[in-house]
């Protein structure tokens, strides 16, 4: 198949840990490169974001990315996107007029309207596949007025699940939401993200650790990621340290509004000297930080679908983690880690004192974390979910072609 994924702000060659470059665009990377690896013809196109990147990369994995001229060839913060997407769209539009593929995958929603407008829908039309990735009915509902999307962002999802061929949500709880959207049952498939079980290994390289148990946090440093949850939490495990990796790079962690935010939450609660920020870290160095953990935490307000418990899971390391979005799909409380409310440092604290305190329990949540890593959330498995997606996508609008094409009377 010829495929383009489009990622109108997450590259797959961006660094990872800025406040807009996080699991979608390690999603995309890994979905990019599979799918080569399958033998398909592979482009993902995404937002020039910089004078200095060139027209098109050919990636030592087989595909290649295109960066679109569409605003200003700067970093803009995602929600400022969405009046650069008819010019994203126009330059799609012409690209495949001349190359056409055989299905488009696009990933958030800005992503979504360009792919429309430039597939066309209907007959004739490129099939599009939808992946959200997050839903701003969900951001709007956690977020209230702090929520910075554009004000149609509802409407404007609630238009593509009419549109799109498919939507390849990310976890259950996602269908619900796509239910509520208007999206009828039959157009929806589950197909969660995944990890890579070769790279994230119980054995490898060990970041250096302090004698202290170690709590990690990972990701990009935004509150609703609940990075203050897990400093209050350090009150009720008094031995322990907690390391935050991830955020800008070290030399700048002192001008950071989020790492002065947390470390005067820290002060507030008296474990300033237990809290530590390594700031950015090179993707390949991220295993040997999980390894170096006793718990993983993840605890966001919301979470559409969250990489880093799989990636502790693939590691080996228990994990515990808020019951919301699509990490109540990923840890099976009780068997790979332990499930708590959001937003309440108390329990959070609770939970890690027992689950600190009982070596046993450590290990078997390790453990078997790491067998349902291995067997369900491999990136060869949900690659190949995801390409017998686009294959029902175009058989069913195959179909639909040949019902409708007229009979011809033979006279």
């Amino acid at each position: 198949m010829k495929i383009s994924l489009v990622s109108e702000h997450a590259s797959p060659l961006a660094a990872i840990g800025g406040v807009d470059a996080g699991g979608q665009n390690v999603h995309v990377a890994a979905l990019a490169s599979g799918l080569a690896a399958r033998g398909h013809d592979v482009t993902v196109h995404t937002r020039r974001d910089d004078v200095a990147l060139p027209d098109e990369v050919v990636t030592q994995d087989g595909y290649r990315v295109r960066h679109v001229a569409a605003g200003p060839a700067e970093n803009l913060p995602k929600d400022d996107l969405l009046r650069h997407m008819p010019e994203f769209a126009s330059v799609l539009r012409r690209e495949w007029a001349t190359s056409r593929p055989d299905v488009v995958h696009a990933h958030f929603w800005m992503s979504g309207l360009a792919s429309v407008a430039a597939a066309g829908v209907g007959r004739g039309g490129i099939a599009v596949v939808q992946t959200f990735h997050a839903l701003g009915s969900v951001k709007r509902r956690h977020q209230g007025a702090a929520d910075t999307s554009p004000p149609q962002r509802v409407e404007l999802e609630r238009s593509l699940c009419r549109t799109v061929r498919h939507v390849v949500a990310t976890c259950s709880d996602e269908v619900f939401e796509l239910r509520r959207l208007g999206l009828p049952r039959e157009r929806v498939s589950v197909v969660p993200c995944g990890v890579d079980t070769g790279v994230f290994t119980p054995k490898g390289p060990v970041a250096a650790r302090t004698d202290r148990p170690r709590l990690l946090v990972l990701g990009r440093l935004v509150e609703r990621k609940g990075q203050d949850d897990a400093v209050r939490a350090l009150a009720a495990v008094p031995d322990a340290e907690l390391v935050v990796v991830g955020g800008p790079p070290a030399d700048e962690l002192h001008r950071d509004p989020e790492v002065q935010r947390l470390r005067a939450v820290a002060a507030e609660a008296g474990v300033a000297d237990r809290l530590c920020f390594t700031g950015a870290v090179a993707r390949a160095d991220v295993p040997a930080w999980i390894r170096s953990a006793d718990v993983v935490l993840a605890v966001p307000w919301y979470e559409p679908f969250g990489i880093t418990p799989l990636e502790a899971m693939a590691c080996g390391r228990p994990v515990v983690a808020t019951a919301v979005g699509g990490l109540q799909d990923t840890v099976v409380d009780g068997t790979t880690g332990d499930l708590v409310p959001p937003r309440d440092p108390s329990r959070l604290g609770e939970a890690l004192a027992a689950l600190l305190a009982d070596d046993a329990r450590r290990a078997a949540y390790g453990a078997a974390g790491m067998r349902r890593a291995r067997s369900r959330y491999r990136w060869a498995r949900v690659v190949a979910d995801t390409e017998a997606v686009y294959r029902q996508v175009l058989e069913t609008a195959a179909t639909e072609h040949t019902e409708k094409r007229p009979v011809e009377v033979v006279r």
